[in-house]
């Protein structure tokens, strides 16, 4: 194994194990207390689940959820260790939290020895001030999941599975790790505005980057709310808004530390204040006239209807409720809380205006920065500004500016000086170079032929010389240039692709679920009494929308498909793939329709319900009661109904095949390819499990051996094909 690793790997790697191992000598004779302190956590969190957490946690979760649901809703363990083994989890989790900081303290030694522990002490004050925040932060993440978006998201998917009429009997530990991931998620996303302003403080990430790129952030939100909640619009919108408006106040305030770190020799907080003091004041009254008028015009009552008309249960609490005063204490005491808020908010407005107006054009972005006056900056100023600041300067005025800085005691802006002046000059060097070169040699031509030659030599490398249309050089070129043919047709295949998502999803959301369950059911046998023991439940909270999601995608590759076959026919019948014209495509679709309907109808009819039957039967013998999980209940109807028209469309695809020039002995020679194919098929829409995985691959390479076996017939062993010359066409 380590002869696969590169020689810096394996060098991180043996680094990596001595200062583990020189941490847990330096730590060795404290390793007790680090015990300690993870046996606290652990035995806390142990403890805490069992007696308070576990209470609460289903409060939250039926906080908003009607008489109805509230019945039909359990949270049971499927095992008699579950409770146990996962309150030790996640107490051992906490408690190795919580004692790695302890850990890495009193390890210190063996770190600073390596210079991993910082050089120059930090103030307590500033850990305590980062600490703080960062606590406060998680705090207001978390408290926000639980008062608002946990009551909500519940009650819409316990309301949509009891709709479609199944149970929601969620596995507690199913439940339980839902709850904790979108906890974090809260929790980390909170942390936006400590993150963004250390890191553009520091350098380390630009603000300017942070501001540029937003788009990018606006797509990486709704791409972790995807991941961490509900694939539906409403629930990745009550992720992604508070995450948006945390992003857009990081925005402020990391502007608001850059710009008073570049111009921090310019700021006078008490002449910004004075300044501006009208504004501050403003700011006071207006916080506090905002709270006493909402709790006096009926703020608290008009919120409640709107929760009442979305089907909420939760409910602005009365005033002076959460405080345990008289009302109109209560109403002194948030209003003065309202103008304190609005007071540090308006701080922030007046510094940032004046640092922004002492910095001048270099942090506004107006005016010509050939114009700023360098005697006027600080270092970091110095090193901020523009390359146009420096670009005019003569070398005697670039010297005689860091002169006057040195006369100041200010060596480090004398340093700035020289350094960006010589950049300056550098960049100017670069750019007469670069210009004398493309007059010298001016070829149009070079730099895309020396692209291709590049492109071709790693080509050729690839695959040592040889470009035949059997070996991996030959598929490159063909899956290439079938690429670039239906690239043009894009936007057509998505839209489609989404039409038929959507509508899909839209369908099965609405009426489509309940209605095939209930069909089904009522086609079963009388005998085995379906409404009295089986019953279809979900035991984690998102199971019955995942299905719907991952059928839907199903359905919407089955339907683009076509599509796709017909924006690329013209390129797989340049690349001599198949002979026929595209026209060709239309008797494709219509026998694969009608063999997927013809099995579809079979096994709706007559399988499915013989199979479910005979299941159904054999456990009501053993006097049991029957709980199905949505998605294997319903995987088994889909491949019992629809999988048989699968099944009887790959031997028709074949044939198909073989008539548009794909030979017999190509399908015979690739079953290996095929089954690769169709094991990654099955893994990505089968419920997980091995054993799923091959009851849907046997069938459908038994199938594929039919195929061949009917091709084999129909071309006399493969001595003639059912597509015409080439010619002929």
């Amino acid at each position: 194994m380590s002869s696969a690793l590169d020689e810096d790997t394996r060098r991180a790697i043996d680094d990596g194990r001595e200062t583990a191992g020189a941490m847990l000598r330096a730590a060795q004779k404290d390793l007790q207390k680090v015990f300690i302190v993870f046996l606290v956590g652990f035995l806390g969190t142990f403890y805490a689940l069992r007696l308070y957490v576990w209470g609460f946690l289903e409060s939250v979760t039926r906080r908003n959820m009607n008489q109805v649901i509230n019945q039909d809703l359990e949270i049971i363990a499927q095992t008699p260790f579950d409770v146990v083994l996962l309150q030790a989890k996640i107490g051992l989790v906490t408690g190795l939290i919580i004692a790695a900081p302890v850990f890495i303290y009193f390890s210190r030694d063996a770190l600073r020895e390596r210079d991993l522990w910082p050089s120059a002490p930090v103030p307590r004050w500033q850990l305590a001030l980062i600490g703080t925040g960062m606590v406060v932060l998680f705090s207001l993440g978390v408290a926000y999941g639980y008062l608002f978006f946990f009551p909500i998201t519940f009650e819409f998917l316990a309301q949509n599975t009891v709709n479609i009429g199944f149970s929601p009997k969620y596995s507690i530990v199913k439940w339980a790790q839902f709850m904790f991931l979108l906890t974090v998620s809260f929790g980390l996303a909170s942390q936006l505005p400590l993150v963004m302003t250390i890191l553009s403080y520091a350098e380390i990430v630009p603000y300017e980057t942070f501001r540029d790129q937003w788009r990018y952030a606006v797509l990486g939100v709704f791409a972790a709310g995807a991941l961490f909640t509900p694939p539906d619009p409403f629930t990745q919108i009550l992720w992604a808004v508070p995450v948006l408006t945390l992003y857009g106040i990081s925005l402020y305030i990391s502007k608001v530390v850059v710009t008073a770190r570049r111009g921090s020799e310019q700021l006078d907080f008490r002449a910004a204040i004075g300044k501006r003091w009208n504004l501050v004041v403003g700011s006071t009254a207006l916080g506090g006239a905002v709270v006493y008028l909402y709790y006096t015009y009926g703020g608290p009552t008009a919120v409640n209807g709107l929760l009442d008309s979305v089907g909420s249960d939760y409910s602005i609490p009365a005033l002076g409720t959460v405080l345990g005063v008289a009302p109109q204490t209560a109403l002194i005491v948030w209003s003065v809380v309202g103008a304190t808020v609005f007071t540090v908010i308006g701080l922030g407005y007046v510094v940032y205006k004046d640092i922004e107006e002492s910095v001048g054009p270099l942090e506004r972005g107006v005016g010509d920065p050939s114009k700023i006056d360098l005697r006027e900056l600080d270092a970091m100023g110095v090193r901020a500004a523009p390359p146009e600041a420096f670009t005019d300067l003569s070398e005697d005025e670039a010297m005689a500016i860091a002169g006057d800085a040195l006369d100041d005691g200010d060596k480090d802006k004398a340093q700035a000086i020289v350094d960006r002046f010589d950049e300056a000059e550098e960049g100017q060097n670069a750019d007469a170079e670069a210009a004398a070169g493309a007059d010298a040699d001016d070829q149009p031509g070079e730099l895309e032929d020396r692209a291709t030659r590049a492109g071709g030599t790693f080509l050729s490398e690839l695959t040592d010389g040889e470009t035949d249309e059997d070996d991996i050089g030959g598929y490159y070129k063909d899956l290439a240039f079938i690429f670039e043919t239906i690239t043009s047709k894009t936007f057509r295949i998505v839209a489609v692709f989404m039409a038929a998502l959507a509508g899909t999803f839209t369908w099965l959301y609405t009426v489509g679920f309940k209605a095939v369950f209930q069909q089904f059911l009522n086609r079963l046998p009388a005998e085995v009494r379906p409404n009295e023991v089986l019953n279809v439940v979900t035991l984690h909270p998102m199971e019955a929308l995942l299905f719907e999601v991952k059928f839907s995608t199903l359905v919407a590759i089955i339907v683009t498909l076509p599509l796709v076959a017909y924006y690329a026919w013209p390129a797989l019948r340049e690349r001599n793939i198949v002979r026929r014209r595209r026209s060709t495509i239309f008797l494709w679709t219509g026998s694969l329709v009608v063999g997927l309907l013809g099995g579809l109808v079979l096994g709706y009819f007559y399988i499915a319900p013989a199979v479910i039957s005979w299941l159904v039967n054999d456990a009501v013998q053993a006097n049991m009661i029957i709980s199905y999980r949505v998605t294997d209940f319903f995987w088994l109807i889909f491949f019992t109904t629809a999988g048989i028209g699968l099944l009887a469309d790959v031997p028709i695809l074949m044939v198909l095949l073989n008539g548009s020039g794909i030979t017999y002995q190509v399908l015979r020679s690739r079953w290996r390819e095929v089954t690769v194919g169709i094991l990654t098929f099955a893994a990505l829409f089968t419920p997980a499990g091995i054993v799923s995985m091959f009851l849907v691959t046997i069938p459908l390479m038994v199938a594929y051996g039919v195929g061949l076996a009917v091709l084999f017939v129909v071309t006399l062993g493969g001595r003639r094909n059912l597509a015409p010359a080439r010619d002929s066409i």
